[in-house]
């Protein structure tokens, strides 16, 4: 059962996602710029520069800490861009801990301390969640791209020392923020805020790696402040490699009980 609930909150904290708070200690904002033009232009160069491929694989080391535990996890990571995310957990790169397999139309996840596991859709999750989630904003979260796509509202554009800083202008339930790189448009940091919940997520990526000429994450950071608790998320790509063939086996074991989403 206590698996089963750090599961949910994990996916839950890395999957709400909220607004883009200023990296660093220095004041943010130095020059506002209200040209939709300028945003417009911004927008497109960060969609442009999503990393291409058609396959990935390789291993990331997560780690999970709140005021009362911390824990650490070696995953192994495999995606077919669009199509599929697969994701293995072992506990100290040796106990199996889970296994998970999303695509566009399915959710699908077993744990074998508990014997448990889902096996349903995005609009169970969402309805959990209580925030709209799909297969594109988690992709978009571990590749670097903005989790919401820019182009959907509009944003408003301000000049900052860290870079550009793109703040949603509708008077929606979550404000959206993204802070991009002045020099490669990727996404430094991104975030989620809902106000009147007290609910806040913020990501930064810290360093991007240049691998055969891709430029993906190094590292991936994750505040979420919910309540005035804090959950501090840490993703680090380990041996990436693209472009290969890769599999997604697959199979919740017999006798496991159903997770059911309420």
């Amino acid at each position: 059962m206590q698996l089963k609930k750090q599961f949910l909150s994990y996916l839950g904290s890395v999957l709400l996602i909220f607004v883009l708070i200023s990296c660093g200690s220095k004041k943010a904002v130095t020059e506002n710029i209200r040209s939709d033009a300028n945003a417009a232009s911004l927008i497109k160069k960060h969609q442009n520069s999503e990393v291409d491929f058609e396959t990935l694989q390789g291993r990331l080391r997560g780690s999970y800490a709140t005021k009362d535990e911390e824990q650490s996890i070696s995953v192994s990571l495999r995606m077919e861009k669009d199509k599929v995310i697969w994701l293995s957990a072992k506990l100290a790169g040796i106990i199996p801990l889970a296994k998970v397999k999303i695509t566009p139309e399915r959710v699908q996840y077993y744990e074998k301390i508990n014997g448990t596991f889902f096996d349903g859709d995005f609009s169970l999750l969402s309805k959990w969640l209580g925030t709209a989630l799909d297969f594109e904003k988690v992709q978009n979260l571990l590749i670097g791209q903005a989790i919401y796509p820019l182009s959907e509202e509009p944003y408003r554009l301000e000049k900052s020392e860290q870079g550009f800083r793109l703040a949603s202008k509708n008077n929606a339930e979550i404000t959206k923020y993204v802070l991009l790189n002045p020099i490669n448009f990727r996404a430094n940091a991104q975030q989620l805020v809902r106000e009147k919940e007290q609910q806040s997520v913020t990501i930064t990526y810290p360093e991007y790696q240049d691998i055969n000429q891709k430029i993906f994450p190094k590292e991936i950071n994750i505040v979420v402040n919910q309540e005035a608790k804090n959950t501090n998320i840490t993703i680090s790509y380990r041996s990436l490699a693209f472009n290969e063939p890769v599999s997604f086996p697959f199979e919740i074991p017999s006798g496991y009980k159903e997770i059911i989403m309420e």
